[in-house]
């Protein structure tokens, strides 16, 4: 079995490479890998096992096509992480959003359908929907996207599917919830409000602070994609969600308790424009037809994560520069 997985380097991407080489995916004890990566500030090869001889590391764009087409032969299955996906970033840049989810996308599938791929996992976000005040999104909600991070992954979804239904490319598509653990790039809102913490900053939250979001941890999600990867049906829309939805403002507290800071680290800041009031997905397909249960405890993982950072502080502070030229605020 060789996979090849896009974004590989990423926080969710090397979670997946990781667990699969360490053997936690049945099947796939013995699997080769290909990753290829950009490896732009959120993506890194200390996320990755290397020299690990059944793990290949290219350094490449997903949209370059000519590198695709001569990389996927040979390969059972393509994964397909890679993506920008900050909803900051793409307020400031979002053409670089357009060009990597949407093109980058349309350069992926294409080129495994020309390489006759078996398997095909396009990974992307609940934040396609746009808000729900009530209930939760099904698979079949339309799509109402309000950022350009938002759009662009909605507008790669489409092209998935349009290849399944153009040229019968067995694709499945996956639709997560906020995810959190290690190795994540200090710009989300857990890794920047425990990395603040750490360093005896303030953390910024947006408006009220009453924004809700389900939270996921990778290996969930992980696992998940792997069993979508495994046994879902071409075609089909897969929710993986963590169950567990907070305010942005309740996160922020538990935050601040389990780093040891008080109160006064909290700071309010300006509302984020066309700010998602809350999102929640409905997985019971994935459930029903795949298995799929979220096995990690929300306040062991998170408590895990933030001892994470607390014992890796060589790993996150470098990478917080690159921060200070992006709104800060959640």
């Amino acid at each position: 079995m060789r996979v090849l997985v896009t974004g590989g380097a990423g926080f969710i991407g090397s979670h997946y490479v990781r667990s699969m080489l360490s053997g936690a995916y049945h099947g796939y004890e013995d699997a080769q890998v290909t990753v290829v990566d950009k490896l732009t500030y959120a993506g890194n090869t200390g996320n990755l096992p290397i020299g690990d001889p059944r793990l290949t590391f290219v350094k490449g764009d997903v949209c370059d096509v000519g590198l695709l087409r001569e990389l996927l032969p040979g390969h059972d299955a393509v994964v397909h992480f890679a993506a920008e996906s900050h909803v900051d970033r793409s307020l400031v840049s979002p053409g670089e959003f357009a060009v990597t989810n949407v093109l980058g996308t349309q350069s992926v599938v294409d080129s495994c359908q020309l390489a006759g791929i078996e398997r095909v996992v396009h990974v992307s976000t609940d934040e396609v929907y746009g808000s729900i005040d009530d209930g939760s999104w099904v698979e079949g909600t339309p799509l109402h996207p309000n950022s350009p991070y938002a759009a662009s992954k909605a507008a790669s979804d489409h092209f998935a599917l349009a290849y399944h239904r153009s040229h019968k490319l067995p694709v499945m598509v996956t639709r997560c919830s906020n995810n959190y653990g290690p190795y994540q790039f200090p710009e989300k809102v857990i890794p920047l409000f425990v990395t603040n913490l750490l360093q005896g900053r303030k953390v910024p939250l947006f408006g009220d602070g009453q924004n809700v979001r389900e939270w996921l941890h990778v290996d969930d999600h992980c696992r998940g994609v792997q069993l979508v990867l495994d046994g879902g049906t071409p075609g089909e829309i897969y929710h993986i969600g963590g169950g567990v939805e907070l305010t942005n403002a309740d996160l922020t507290r538990r935050l601040v308790e389990l780093c040891g800071a008080g109160p006064d680290s909290i700071e309010r800041v300006a509302d984020r424009k066309g700010h998602d009031r809350r999102y929640s997905l409905d997985d019971s397909k994935i459930r029903v037809d795949l298995g799929y249960q979220p096995l990690v405890d929300f306040d062991t993982g998170l408590a895990e994560t933030v001892r994470w950072y607390r014992d890796n502080q060589d790993w996150w502070q470098p990478r917080r520069e690159d921060l200070f030229r992006f709104p800060r605020g959640w």
